[in-house]
């Protein structure tokens, strides 16, 4: 646990300057609080009469008996000179001072623990979307999109609340602990003994119920990944949760699982709040325990201890509860906090296996051919792509064709690197796509998906997503040659008109030609198209046809279609057929094989 504690914790290191005064503010907090309530003790001697009398100071130093012996001195003057009354208001004009002086230091130490705490919390939030854009796509197929963001929202939260905001009780109590003993160790070493071994039990005990906490604030975290990985698909599904009238079964499938959250977030509470009455139940034991053998001490007729000692030990040791309470709860916070870190670390420490090699070779153009050479390639056991031999010439539309499963899409997104191949090697310009570097690569491709992804902002940030010094002339001639310039000028704000969640407000055709312009603008040499069209109506298909076909002309293009009329002109038709290449050819001959692309070719005509 204590290492995966302390990789969280290295987001702290940019702000060493500041846990260093923080270390320093409560060290001289705890110092001053000692100072305050050791005053006690000349007071009540003065109080009872039994001041002892020092007659001569001794050279300062920076111990105990210097600085008591030198204070007692000061006192006997006072005392000699003024009266005890006088002495009385010196002590208590020194107790002012010394809280005051323990409370500035307090809130310093405060003040500089701040910016770790938030800065912490915000480095983290920065690392974990950095982590979440450079995993490869395959990461993501294996998990919940609403556990994902749970992690990046909630966790983190937790990890702010229960360990970040824990950590300043860590620099503090235990500061405040050990000066407090230091000090009850000089007072009385017997009384001190029993205090240590009622604390070890303590400790014991409480370490106890944290293993079961830890346990229980893991089941919490998971839970709450799955309610929000129930919300997001309910989102995203509520057209067909309509439809099919189960709007009953869907709140029902949430409301039991928020009910589990429920009960585990009980169990988790209720070891938790547990802490806080143990250790005060406990503290008030030891203190009945130290007022019954301190008080035999002070009746024993040697005299060992005398009553202001005992009042003033009982009143520094009453101190020690409440950070030793602190403690304990900061120790539970940390344990439950402990299961966000480990599904945070989860992420962070993902294994990303699509990665530059050490010198990758820098790709600015597209100069000869793309050849796929004996590609195989399998998701998790079964194969996907089987054997695959393709050479794709500079200028050339290639299309793939085939039922669905047959593996174009994957085709096309090994090219990218997407995913990688498990044998074989892709070669573009006679160079292995892995040993170029990966932001030159992509940087070679410009993609429409048949889902048209769109971000919620306007039309021209999405033309020119990716894009630092864009200009409204090139987003403007993009869109023109993408079909979609009339329907955003039609917009109230034109080119700054918000286009919606994912594109909310646009309709398909519309989406998909922002998605072709976006295209355009980037003006890649080599053009991937998947089914950019199958989901549209006829004339919303004619028009992005068309901006299809602008946006082809001399680039090298890969077009994956259902749609066969749509890929007649291409230069060479590749049908795939359960991962193989099984024909390849032009339009016409293909249909004289009479073999599969006839017969889908019939079927559509049909």
């Amino acid at each position: 646990m204590f290492k995966k504690v302390v990789r969280i914790l290295h987001f702290a290191l940019p702000y060493k300057a500041n846990v260093t005064f923080v270390f320093i503010f409560h060290l001289l907090s705890s110092v001053f609080s000692v100072f305050s309530l050791s005053m006690i003790i000349p007071f009540l001697s003065i109080l009872f009469g039994q001041f002892p009398k020092v007659t001569e100071p001794v050279p300062f130093a920076l111990n105990y008996d210097s600085i008591v012996t030198n204070f007692s001195y000061y006192i006997s003057n006072l005392i000699d000179s003024k009266g005890d009354l006088a002495a009385l208001g010196a002590i208590s004009v020194g107790v002012l001072m010394l809280f005051f002086l323990k409370n500035l230091a307090h809130y310093l130490a405060s003040y500089n623990m701040s910016p770790v705490t938030t800065g912490v919390v915000c480095d983290l939030r920065n690392a974990l979307y950095q982590k979440t854009l450079h995993l490869p796509l395959g990461y993501y197929s294996e998990e919940r999109k609403g556990d994902l963001i749970a992690r990046v929202s909630n966790d983190v939260l937790e990890v702010e609340v229960s360990v970040l905001r824990s950590l300043e009780l860590i620099f503090r109590d235990p500061l405040l602990i050990i000066i407090y003993l230091s000090t009850l160790i000089v007072l009385s070493p017997q009384l001190t003994g029993l205090v240590l071994l009622m604390i070890l039990l303590t400790a014991l005990i409480i370490g106890r119920i944290g293993r079961t906490l830890r346990k229980t604030s893991v089941k919490v975290q998971n839970q709450l990944g799955f309610l929000l990985s129930l919300f997001e698909e309910t989102l995203g599904g509520l057209k067909i949760i309509k439809s099919f009238n189960a709007e009953n079964k869907s709140e029902q499938r949430f409301r039991d699982s928020n009910n589990v959250f429920r009960r585990l977030v009980i169990k988790m509470w209720r070891r938790r709040d547990l802490a806080s009455p143990m250790s005060e139940f406990l503290g008030a034991v030891v203190v009945v325990i130290i007022i019954y053998i301190g008080g035999r001490i002070v009746l024993a007729e040697n005299g060992a201890l005398k009553p202001a000692t005992l009042i003033g030990y009982l009143v520094i040791f009453s101190q020690i509860i409440q950070p030793a309470k602190s403690l304990s709860q900061s120790y539970y916070n940390i344990l439950k906090g402990y299961a966000s870190i480990e599904r945070i670390n989860k992420i962070l420490h993902a294994d990303n296996p699509i990665t530059n090699v050490p010198k990758p070779v820098e790709a600015q153009s597209f100069n000869q051919s793309i050849e796929y050479k004996n590609v195989n390639f399998k998701y998790a056991e079964a194969p996907v792509l089987k054997n695959i031999n393709l050479c794709i010439e500079k200028g050339k539309t290639i299309a793939l064709v085939g039922q669905s499963g047959s593996g174009k899409t994957t085709l096309a997104d090994v090219l990218p690197r997407f995913w990688d191949v498990q044998d074989g090697e892709i070669l573009i310009d006679s160079i292995p796509i892995k040993n170029i570097k990966l932001s030159d690569l992509r940087g070679l491709m410009g993609i429409v998906s048949q889902e048209a992804i769109l971000f919620n902002d306007s039309f021209f940030n999405n033309i020119a997503f990716g894009s630092e010094n864009a200009t409204l002339e090139q987003v403007i001639a993009a869109a023109k040659v993408a079909n979609a310039h009339d329907f955003i000028m039609a917009t109230e704000k034109g080119y700054e008109s918000n286009v919606g969640d994912r594109g909310s407000k646009l309709s398909g055709g519309q989406r998909q030609r922002i998605s072709i312009a976006r295209a355009v603008f980037k003006n890649p040499p080599i053009l991937i198209l998947d089914e950019a069209t199958s989901a549209l109506d006829t004339e919303s298909e004619y028009l992005v046809q068309e901006a299809l076909t602008n946006l082809m002309k001399n680039r090298t293009s890969i077009v994956i279609a259902h749609r066969l009329s749509t890929i007649r002109n291409a230069d060479t038709i590749c049908v795939m057929h359960e991962g193989r290449i099984v024909e390849q050819g032009t339009h016409d001959q293909l249909l004289s094989l009479s073999g599969v692309y006839k017969k889908l070719y019939e079927m559509q005509v049909f």
